[in-house]
């Protein structure tokens, strides 16, 4: 039996450069696609892969405060967005993994963002803790910190 699709997408932030063994942890139980934004070419060398199936589950890892924004809007202006977006409107369940540092937390946006993205069933998880549930900011300069602690087993056990 073929294993159910999944799309890896990562956008921009320190935690993009965990990208290849978060997927190579999830093809143990997953076929993975990946979805790889132009911002996240600087930590994560990975090309997205252009044939893929539409996906069962979605993950975003990191999920940036540009990509959370444009899909609470429902602006699929690039392939990250789209799939997200799409997820969404199909009820495909989603995990994404928040890095949003604490001065873009105070932005007036945000709160509606995480209320918008929560209301629709996204399972956040905590990029530090693996603590699922209403994410929290990032300090600003912590990145490295953060990409040292994060274990993709916080990810892939929060897939329902």
């Amino acid at each position: 039996m073929e294993a159910p699709p999944l799309t890896l997408v990562v956008c921009g932030a320190p935690l993009a450069a965990r990208a290849p063994e978060l997927a190579g942890e999830l093809r143990s139980r997953w076929t993975v696609s990946l979805v790889v934004t132009e911002a996240a070419r600087h930590w994560c060398a990975w090309p997205s892969d252009e044939d893929r199936p539409r996906p069962q589950t979605v993950i975003a890892c990191p999920l940036t405060f540009n990509t959370a924004n444009k899909v609470a809007a429902g602006i699929m202006d690039g392939t990250a967005p789209g799939v997200l977006c799409d997820a969404l409107g199909a009820g495909v369940p989603i995990v994404a993994v928040p890095m949003v540092n604490d001065r873009l937390w105070a932005h007036p946006v945000w709160p509606s963002t995480l209320r918008t993205l929560s209301a629709a069933g996204v399972r956040f998880v905590d990029p530090r803790s693996g603590r699922i549930g209403a994410p929290e900011p990032v300090s600003s300069g912590t990145g490295p910190e953060v990409v040292a602690a994060f274990r993709p087993s916080w990810v892939t056990g929060a897939v329902a």
